[in-house]
């Protein structure tokens, strides 16, 4: 019996650092890769300290480039077009600092791209979508996403800003069929979706069954993420946060449970790895704490405080 060798795929990388010189390429690849500029439009620079050995030695440098957002801007580079096997040594090379993510070119066509290992390090214009926790439902502050919006624009009041149209009920269904209409006017470079809760939600109504729509998480985020591709902003998913179960058992005719939130969770995590989106996580802040829970559910005030400090410590 013959094996068929599977053929390897071709793919197209955008680089604007180190990967367009021809001997970095040679120490990865054994080669000098075809490329043909381009440029990346919404996007700057700015300087990324290396600490890998390995990484300088290749390059001999010790200080690389990232992007960040910027509206108006544009960074020039190439476009670089590697086999499967390149694509993997470019991701060996790439340090912890970099992620690689889909970007949209100039010229309106789709590529990878190493961007900033952190989303909201390297965000400017911010649209948050979501439920009712996203929305800052028992908090007279506005939750973690009122706490995130101020600090993020007392970075750079002229340029940054968050735009909070998260509602209340929401699961990621109804997110999905409502954010494309929002997003042209405010120009976003990243879309928070902080969604799903409900979604986990059985409900005790018996006579109303609608099947398990923790089935559907998928569905809801993959129209999600070309929404954002779309725009080229980058789709950020923010998982469910930790519920106190014993003050959640019929809530508005729904019942949540911790199985459920925490199946959520890997549905949301598992999405993500595999289609190269960013996940953050929120479960661990708020677990084993349920004084910082309103009814279960929701936190309040010091809870939406603690959210965002673990969202702040990320965005370091």
């Amino acid at each position: 019996m013959q094996l068929t060798v599977p053929e390897s795929r071709s793919h197209t990388l955008f680089s604007f650092g180190t990967l367009r010189d021809e001997r970095v390429q040679t120490a990865l690849f054994g080669r000098a890769v075809p490329s043909v500029p381009a440029a990346l439009a919404g996007w700057t620079t700015r300087p990324q300290p290396i600490a890998d050995e390995a990484v300088i030695a290749a390059s001999g440098l010790d200080v690389h480039l990232t992007l960040e957002r910027r509206l108006g801007s544009k960074v020039e580079g190439v476009v670089l077009h590697l086999t499967d096997q390149e694509l993997a040594a470019a991701d060996a090379y790439e340090v912890d600092d970099y992620t690689r993510r889909r970007v949209v070119l100039s010229s309106g066509e789709t590529t990878w791209a190493y961007l900033d290992a952190n989303p909201l390090r390297s965000a400017q214009r911010i649209v948050i979508v979501g439920d009712s926790i996203a929305y800052g439902r028992c908090d007279p502050h506005g939750g973690w996403a009122a706490r995130l919006a101020a600090a993020h624009i007392a970075g750079n009041e002229a340029e940054r800003r968050v735009f909070n149209l998260a509602v209340p009920g929401s699961t990621l269904a109804d997110v999905s069929a409502q954010t494309p209409a929002l997003l042209a006017p405010r120009r976003p470079d990243t879309l928070l979706v902080a969604a799903g809760i409900n979604d986990s939600a059985l409900s005790l109504d018996a006579a109303h069954p609608d099947g398990d729509s923790l089935a559907r998480i998928a569905a809801g985020l993959e129209p999600l993420a070309a929404t954002a591709l779309s725009h080229n902003a980058r789709l950020v998913v923010v998982g469910p946060t930790w519920i106190d179960e014993a003050r959640t058992g019929d809530y508005e005719g729904l019942r949540f449970t911790r199985e459920r939130a925490l199946a959520l969770r890997e549905s949301l995590r598992a999405w993500c790895d595999r289609n190269h989106v960013d996940y953050l996580d929120l479960w661990e802040p708020l677990r084993g704490r349920p004084e910082l829970l309103v009814d279960g559910l929701h936190p309040g005030p010091e809870g939406h405080h603690a959210l965002y400090r673990h969202l702040d410590a990320l965005g370091r």
